[in-house]
C-alpha cells in the first residue's frame, strides 16, 4: 500500500508479543482526523468562508419588504377638521438590483477565491496536525525504549555494584572501585527517573492530539512518495503545498477587492415597485366621513438611477488602500513560498541526515558491545578496572540511545517533508475513516439555499474531550522497543 523508501521501514523496530490488540499509527492519525479540535475549528471557519458568497450574492438578488403601520393621532391640529382620529398603513415594496459598478461580481469573485484559500488552509491544518500526531507518535515509542535500555542498564549497574562489593570483601578490590560504581548506579537510576517523566509526557501529548491514551503502539509503516532529491522536492512542493497555495489564492482575491474599491465612483441602477393599502376605519374627513373613501390603495413602478458625482475622494482612497493590500498579499505569497522551500529543504537534509545518523550509530553500537564485552573479558584477568567496565557500559547506553533517538528523528522529519510538500493528507495516507470530510458539499449547500429562514442546527463541539483519561504513568511491559542492538 505504501511506498518503501529508505531505511525507515517497519523492520527498524521490534514489538514484543501480546495478547491485547496493538494501536497503529493509521489509527491515530484516523482519529485525529475525525476527533483533533484543531482540525474541527479549521472546518468550521471555511464552512464561515462559505457563507460570505451567499452573503455577497444576496446583494445582487430582488429585496422584497413588507411594513404595516398603525397610528393613533392623539391630539389634532385645532384647525384640521378632517383629519383621521386613527389609520393602518400597509406597504409592499420590491426593488431589483440592475447595475452596481461591478461591486457585487467582484465581490462574489473575492468571496470564491478565499473559499479556494481556506480550504488549502483546512489541507494545511489537517497536514500540521498529522506531523504533530506522528512526532508525538514516535515520542512515545522512542521514549518507552529509552526507558526500557535505562532501566536495563540500571539493572546491570545493581548487579556490578553487588559483585564489586562482594570482591572488596573478599579484598579484590578497592573501595574506590565499590564508590565508583555506586556513583554510576545513582545516575542511572537518574538517567531514568528522568527518562521516565519524557515518557509521561510523550504519552499526554498523544492524549491531547488523538484522544485516547497510547496502547501498545505498533511500528510505524513506510513512508510513501518520498522524493529523490531537494529539487524534486521542491518542484512538489510549489505545485501542492497547502499553504503556498492559499496565500496564492488570497492575492488573487485582494485583486477583486481592488474593482470592488474603484465601484463606488459609478452609478447605480435599480428597478422598483411597491404598494400600499391606507384604512382610516371611518374617521377621515371629519363631519363628512359618508362622502370620503376610508380605505384606499396605491402601487407605484419605476427605475432609480443613481451617479456619484463628488464624494470627498473616498472611491480613489477606497481603491489606493486596496491595492495596498493586494500588495501585501503578493509580498506575503512570496514570503510563504520562500518559507515553503526552506522548510522543504531543511527537511530533506534533516531526514537524509538522519538516516546517515542511524548508519553511522548502528555501527556504533555494534562497536560499544563488543568493547563491552572485551572489556570484562579483560577485567577477568586484570588487564581493566571496573571504571574501564562502567566507562563501556555508559558508551554502548550512549550508542542506544542515539540510534533509537535517529530512527525518530528520521521517521518524524520524513513525514515533516511530505507534509511541506503537500503530500501528508486524508487522501495520501489511505486513513480508514469512512468517507472523508468533504468540504464542497457546504459550498454548495450554502449556494443553493436562498430562503431567509433555512438554518443549521444550534452548533455542538464535534470534537472529543480528554477529561475522563487517566493520568499516565512510565509503565514499558506492553510498549515496542527499537532495535537497537
Amino acid at each position: 500500500m505504501l511506498l518503501l523508501t529508505g531505511t525507515i521501514c517497519a523492520a527498524a523496530l521490534v514489538a514484543p508479543a501480546g495478547e491485547g490488540r496493538a494501536d497503529t499509527l493509521q489509527e491515530a492519525l484516523a482519529l485525529a482526523y475525525q476527533s483533533n479540535p484543531t482540525i474541527e475549528t479549521a472546518r468550521a471557519d471555511l464552512r464561515a468562508a462559505d457563507a460570505n458568497v451567499a452573503i455577497n450574492r444576496a446583494d445582487a438578488l430582488p429585496d422584497v419588504r413588507a411594513n404595516v403601520t398603525y397610528t393613533e393621532f392623539v391630539k389634532q391640529s385645532t384647525n384640521s377638521f378632517t383629519a383621521p382620529d386613527r389609520g393602518l398603513f400597509a406597504g409592499l415594496d420590491l426593488a431589483v438590483p440592475v447595475y452596481q459598478g461591478g461591486a457585487v461580481r467582484n465581490s462574489i469573485r473575492a468571496a470564491q477565491e478565499r473559499v479556494l484559500a481556506g480550504r488549502a488552509d483546512l489541507r494545511g491544518t489537517e497536514s500540521g496536525v498529522f506531523s504533530q500526531v506522528v512526532a508525538a507518535y514516535m515520542d512515545v515509542i522512542r521514549d518507552a525504549a529509552v526507558v526500557r535500555l535505562s532501566r536495563q542498564n540500571v539493572e546491570a549497574l545493581g548487579v556490578n555494584l553487588q559483585a564489586t562489593s562482594d570482591r572488596f570483601e573478599i579484598g579484590d578490590l578497592t573501595r574506590t572501585d565499590v564508590a565508583q560504581s555506586g556513583s554510576r548506579l545513582a545516575l542511572a537510576q537518574s538517567d531514568l527517573l528522568t527518562a521516565q517523566s519524557n515518557l509521561i509526557s510523550s504519552r499526554e501529548r498523544y492524549i491531547q492530539l488523538v484522544g485516547k491514551e497510547p496502547t501498545d503502539l505498533e511500528p510505524p509503516p513506510p513512508l510513501p512518495n518520498l522524493p529523490d532529491s531537494p529539487e524534486q522536492a521542491v518542484d512538489v512542493a510549489l505545485r501542492s503545498n497547502p499553504d503556498l497555495i492559499a496565500a496564492q489564492e488570497r492575492s488573487e482575491a485582494a485583486r477583486y477587492d481592488i474593482k470592488v474599491a474603484g465601484s463606488g465612483r459609478y452609478p447605480r441602477v435599480e428597478l422598483y415597485t411597491s404598494g400600499g393599502y391606507n384604512d382610516y376605519f371611518g374617521t377621515l374627513g371629519g363631519g363628512q366621513a359618508d362622502f370620503v373613501s376610508q380605505a384606499e390603495t396605491t402601487a407605484q413602478a419605476g427605475a432609480r438611477l443613481s451617479i456619484p458625482i463628488f464624494q470627498g475622494g473616498r472611491p480613489a482612497a477606497l481603491q489606493r488602500q486596496a491595492q495596498a493590500r493586494a500588495s501585501a498579499t503578493l509580498e506575503l505569497a512570496v514570503a510563504v513560498e520562500r518559507d515553503v522551500i526552506a522548510q522543504v529543504r531543511a527537511s530533506y537534509a534533516a531526514w537524509i541526515a538522519a538516516l546517515q545518523v542511524i548508519d553511522a550509530t548502528t555501527t556504533g553500537v555494534d562497536a560499544a558491545s563488543l568493547s563491552l564485552e572485551g572489556v570484562r573479558a579483560e577485567n577477568t584477568v586484570g588487564n581493566r578496572t571496573i571504571l574501564d567496565i562502567l566507562d563501556a557500559e555508559r558508551e554502548l547506553l550512549t550508542a542506544q540511545v542515539q540510534l533509537v533517538t535517529a530512527r525518530r528523528n528520521a521517521y518524524v522529519a520524513g513525514f515533516s517533508l511530505l507534509a511541506a510538500m503537500g503530500r501528508a493528507e486524508a487522501e495520501d495516507l489511505a486513513l480508514e475513516v469512512g468517507p472523508l470530510y468533504d468540504p464542497v458539499a457546504n459550498y454548495e449547500a450554502n449556494t443553493r439555499f436562498l430562503w431567509d429562514w433555512s438554518m443549521d442546527p444550534d452548533p455542538v463541539a464535534q470534537s472529543s474531550r480528554t477529561v475522563d483519561t487517566r493520568a499516565q504513568d512510565a509503565r514499558i511491559a506492553d510498549e515496542p522497543v527499537f532495535d537497537a542492538q
